[in-house]
């Protein structure tokens, strides 16, 4: 299983995750999206999910702040207590043994970002895109 973690600002768009969503994964297939409890409820996310057929994961602050990350944002760390958003929902949703496919990628607006993260592996492990 492939999801797609996202961070996002309010005033993102379904447009903002779109973008981060295409960067972060290329060829690959993603089976689910997964974003803070708190913010899995904004239209830019429903809208999205809706348009994709897929099932969002919403990720609790507690899952949030148990998952190391790579990369380290100061002001998320100060204000949601991991490094990325978009990969601690990633890594938190695809379940405990998960790794990272991609990093979080930034949407051209600046507004979401968006991490792969994989429960399978052989996926993991290749240097290429499905």
């Amino acid at each position: 299983m492939i999801v797609a973690g996202f961070g996002y600002r309010n005033a993102a768009t379904a447009a903002s995750l779109r973008d981060a969503l295409r960067l972060a994964s290329g060829t690959y297939r993603v089976d689910a999206l997964s974003a803070p409890m708190d913010k899995t409820q904004a239209r830019c996310l429903t809208e999205l999910a809706a348009e994709l057929n897929l099932p969002v994961h919403p990720i609790d602050a507690d899952a949030l702040q148990s998952v190391a990350t790579p990369t380290q944002a100061p002001r998320v760390i100060e204000k949601r207590g991991t490094g990325s958003v978009a990969e601690a929902c990633a890594l938190a949703a695809a379940g405990a043994q998960s790794q990272l496919i991609t990093t979080r990628c930034i949407s051209p607006d600046r507004m979401a970002t968006c991490a792969l993260a994989t429960s399978d592996l052989a996926i993991s492990d290749k240097e290429e895109p499905l």
